[in-house]
């Protein structure tokens, strides 16, 4: 496999405890969907269904897919302001050099998130099932009587 960038062959490398094709000049790494799928898991403990949406929308690059050779889109990930690349048909990703750091760090962010607004739906429900008590309801008539 050819590196998108620089042409140059890939080589193997580990980031994060996962097995990747780097590329020795630029640093830019291949992604297959499993692996950055795999190194979001390393930092968010919610499941698939809670990261969100993945990509929205692509544009097409002049850089080509290590796999088969169709171009890459360029898309923004999860919402966020990392741009990376994607292969159409499915092959994987392609993050420049240590945006797979930047990758863990908004997943991080995002499980936070999540926590708080898990944690925010609990206590307002607590606080609707107080109100809807009826000692509530009673000591709420009572201070109008």
């Amino acid at each position: 496999m050819k590196c998108p960038r620089c042409n140059v062959d890939l080589q193997p490398a580990i980031r994060h405890k996962i097995k990747v094709n780097a590329c020795p000049s630029c640093k830019g790494m291949w992604f297959d969907c499993q692996e950055l799928e795999q190194l979001e898991d390393e930092v968010f403990d919610f499941g698939e269904h809670a990261k969100g949406t993945l990509v929205t929308s692509a544009v097409p690059t002049s850089d080509k897919c290590p796999e088969c050779g169709a171009f890459l889109n360029r898309f923004r990930y999860r919402f966020y302001d990392l741009e990376m690349e994607l292969c159409d048909r499915q092959h994987g990703f392609w993050l420049e050099a240590d945006e797979d750091d930047r990758v863990l760090e908004l997943m991080k962010h995002e499980e936070v998130d999540l926590q708080r607004k898990l944690i925010a739906e609990d206590r307002w429900a607590a606080t609707l099932k107080r109100m809807r008590s009826g000692s509530f309801l009673g000591k709420l008539r009572d201070l109008f009587r």
